[in-house]
């Protein structure tokens, strides 16, 4: 990726079925600059990473547009504080018009308004509102009635709603009249009326024409640009069947024949039942993204601020970082911060899974939309919008579902070419049947054409999998595994191998002073006072740990003078004009300490009952050893019984020494570990499993872990790590709980098994649809409901992703 690559999602209206993405996807392929393309027919977006520097958003929507398609964008007005003359106007129009997703800006300072066109899949108001009060303006949404910003995709539900019953009152008397053509339907009630070709015509006319026109245009436009889909098939059959009849209707005047074998029915009934199988496929892609709206309501609606010393209510996007909030008990914390007055219990289940609440004071971190249980805090927001962990978690679960698994491309390419391949399927089995099967009879040559045509739009074929992907994606977010993409949601199922960092991951990486053993026990304090010192400036768990149980003896610790940490040694320090060295047997011979045997022997028992034990020198002279125990998580052991039980080989790896290492892999059940290895060594070792043919999955939590998670087939991190760790990684596991590795593994496995029964039956409709009607067993209008409902079928098998439970 080049230093001027960047990303943008346009959501797309338009698209009908996988040919409609397919040719999107192509063709913005092709444009100079663009690096790659991927749109997702479930939730209507393009995802393209370009070269800023050889093309523009701008040149990216308007080619989408040129091909026949729509491009969402969202208009909103501000009122707008603070500016005093024309450059303050300038200067905010300026910034934003340099804003990724921005349209279009223009500010009037004489009404002291603005209005701005933004691209709503990249920012939102919030965002818009920030960028301003940065550039030191206020600004305020101008919204006449908050219930008429309207989501695009409800108000086409809302007008396909209103076309279908249009549509179904008009062929009803249609379809009536078809039905009491049988001969065993003879008993029903036909008004001769119905029996007119004209009145059939007037009925059909409307159907055709007004509610059809959508297929009529998406086909002209697709044709238009070299390509075929859905409409072309729809509105070829339909306007076969509409136009024949016209014809018939016209060579029997001033036959008095009573016509029974118009075909205006078939028309009306194939688009009124698309229409009708496009409403349920709507409604149903809609609870796919459930998991988004569900993680968008944790989100508080308001929250208490403190400016100029007084206290005010105001909406959560109006929040600056810096602000100082009230946060009573029983309220959500509204935003991301510290607690700088106060003392409470924070129940923060929704991001951890932890049910028991956890204990806050002053100097803690907060989470938004976690709950503050019982005590009054004073919290300064440290992270609004976007930066949100939660926010965070919305991106990560909206990037998975709108991107595209490896198992799609075969679905894409067939489509690509599966309508021309269809038209000269229904051509020739109108040829054969009018010239071969039943010669001379148009009509029943041409039923069958249009049955072909209609059983076989690809529809089905091009929502098997992104609905899949989207279903699969949010129901693991709500069990606490974020998937960063489709791409890893497919490959975790073919994972053998898990390796498991120790520190953090298998073990709660809190340990605790648990041993001090000096020769010179006189000297106890003197030496306790040192080694805290030196470890002061240590991020290491054990460090802090060392540092913590020493000051708890009060004892007073001070900054060293110099401090190296040496990894896979230990640490070096300078206090007080003397060395200190605090670590391995490899520490201690480096600098040619010398060590009893029966000191050695000591260790090795601290070691067997997995304890960490670090050797003490001053001033290159052996004064003793510390010892300190990382307590194992209590679900440890059950996870990696049930991955064993999903036949997943698991390893430890850990730069501990090998004793304590299995010592505690003895502990949860861990038959092979990895031990004593530097932070570089561990994407080597990686290297070495994968080079014996296995997929493996890294697990982890620290900085030392990214270029391993990096490495490994999947990277999985530990949420409750830290932010490096969760960037190189594929899945984030939200819960500091091992049993979401397992959960991450199953539900790939479910998603994959859903896609491909969602392919299988898909290929298979198509498969056994067209030759049964170009044999002429099916009816052109069972032929449309049974189209329709085969997308429906495709989500609805999706969906029951969302009821799985682990």
């Amino acid at each position: 990726m080049s230093s001027n690559s960047k990303e943008v999602t346009m959501q797309i209206t338009g698209m009908t079925c996988a040919a409609c993405s397919t040719r999107i996807e192509k063709v913005l392929n092709k444009m100079d600059g663009v690096e790659q393309a991927n749109v997702n027919l479930a939730v209507e977006t393009a995802k393209v990473q370009f070269d800023a520097k050889k093309i523009t958003v701008a040149d990216l929507e308007s080619r989408v547009e040129k091909l026949g398609y729509g491009v969402i964008s969202e208009k909103a007005e501000f009122d707008i504080t603070g500016m005093t003359c024309a450059a303050c106007s300038s200067r905010i129009e300026r910034v934003l018009s340099k804003m990724e997703g921005i349209h279009s800006a223009n500010v009037n300072l004489a009404l002291e308004t603005g209005t701005v066109e933004f691209n709503p899949a990249e920012l939102s108001v919030a965002d818009i509102i920030a960028r301003i009060e940065k550039a030191g303006y206020g600004a305020m949404e101008k919204v006449e009635n908050e219930k008429e910003r309207v989501d695009f995709r409800q108000k086409e539900l809302e007008k396909q709603t209103g076309k279908f019953i249009f549509s179904a009152i008009l062929t009803l008397p249609l379809l009536w009249a078809m039905v009491s053509h049988f001969s065993f339907t003879s008993f029903i009630y036909l008004p001769e009326m119905f029996m007119n070709p004209w009145v059939q015509l007037a009925l059909a006319t409307p159907v055709q024409f007004y509610i059809g026109w959508q297929f009529y245009v998406g086909a002209y436009k697709s044709l238009r640009n070299k390509s075929a889909n859905m409409d072309v098939l729809v509105a070829l059959g339909t306007s076969a069947a509409y136009f024949y009849s016209i014809y018939l209707g016209i060579e029997a005047i001033g036959t008095n024949a009573h016509m029974v074998d118009l075909y205006f029915e078939t028309s009306a009934v194939i688009i009124t039942l698309i229409i009708l199988g496009k409403l349920f496929e709507t409604r149903a892609k809609g609870r796919s993204s459930e998991a988004i709206k569900k993680l968008m309501g944790l989100q508080a609606k308001t929250a208490t601020v403190v400016r100029d010393g007084v206290e005010q209510e105001i909406p959560l996007e109006k929040v600056m970082v810096g602000d100082i909030l009230y946060v009573k008990p029983g309220e959500k914390i509204p935003v991301d911060g510290e607690i700088i007055e106060g003392r409470s219990a924070v129940d923060e289940s929704m991001l951890t899974g932890e049910s028991l609440p956890i204990d806050k004071t002053v100097g803690d971190p907060v989470i938004g939309a976690t709950i503050n249980k019982n005590g009054f805090l004073k919290m300064k927001a440290t992270k609004v919008g976007r930066e949100t962990a939660l926010a965070q978690i919305i991106k990560v679960v909206e990037q998975a579902q709108g991107s595209k698994a490896p198992i799609q491309r075969l679905a894409d390419k067939i489509s690509g070419i599966f309508v021309p391949i269809v038209v000269i399927i229904a051509i020739l089995t109108f040829v054969i049947w009018y010239v071969v099967v039943d010669p001379g009879n148009f009509g029943g040559a041409l039923v069958k054409l249009i049955a072909v045509l209609v059983i076989a739009c690809p529809c089905a074929l091009g929502l098997a999998t992104p609905t899949s992907i989207m279903a699969g994606s949010g129901r693991a977010a709500e069990l606490g595994v974020l998937f960063k993409g489709g791409e890893h949601l497919e490959q975790t199922h073919h994972i053998d191998t898990v390796v498991l960092d120790k520190t953090g991951t298998v073990t709660n990486g809190t340990p605790t002073l648990t041993d001090v053993l000096f020769v010179n026990e006189e000297k106890e304090q003197e030496i306790l006072a040192l080694i805290g010192s030196a470890e002061k400036q240590s991020e290491h768990p054990l460090a802090e740990a060392i540092v913590e149980g020493i000051q708890q003896k009060g004892i007073t610790v001070v900054d060293p003078t110099a401090f190296e940490a040496i990894p896979g040694y230990g640490i070096e320090a300078i206090v007080e004009e003397r060395k200190v060295l605090i670590g391995t047997r490899k520490l201690m011979n480096k600098y040619e300490v010398t060590i009893e045997k029966s000191t050695l022997t000591k260790m090795e028992e601290l070691e067997n009952v997995g304890k960490t034990a670090m050797l003490i020198a001053v001033d290159n002279e052996f004064v003793g050893i510390v010892a300190v125990a990382d307590t194992v998580k209590e679900t440890s052991a059950e996870a990696i019984k049930r991955l064993k039980a999903l036949n997943i080989e698991v390893i430890m790896i850990t730069g501990d020494n090998e004793r304590t290492a299995k010592a505690i892999a003895a502990e949860v059940g861990i038959d092979r570990v990895i031990a004593e290895v530097l932070p570089e060594g561990k994407a080597k070792e990686i290297e070495k499993l994968q080079g014996e043919g296995k997929k493996v999955a890294m697990v982890g939590d620290g900085i030392n872990d990214a270029p391993a998670l990096a490495t490994a087939n999947i990277g999985m991190a530990i949420g409750t790590g830290t932010d490096v760790a969760m960037e190189a990684a594929d899945i984030t596991l939200m819960r500091g709980d091992l049993n979401s590795i397992a959960d991450a593994i199953i539900m790939s496995k479910k998603t994959i098994r859903n896609i491909r029964q969602n392919l299988f039956w898909a290929f298979a409709y198509n498969s056994m649809g067209i030759p049964i009607a170009a044999i002429g067993l099916l009816a052109p209008w069972v032929a449309g409901a049974a189209m329709a409902f085969s997308s429906v079928s495709v989500v609805l098998n999706a969906l029951r992703l969302q009821k799985v439970k682990l």
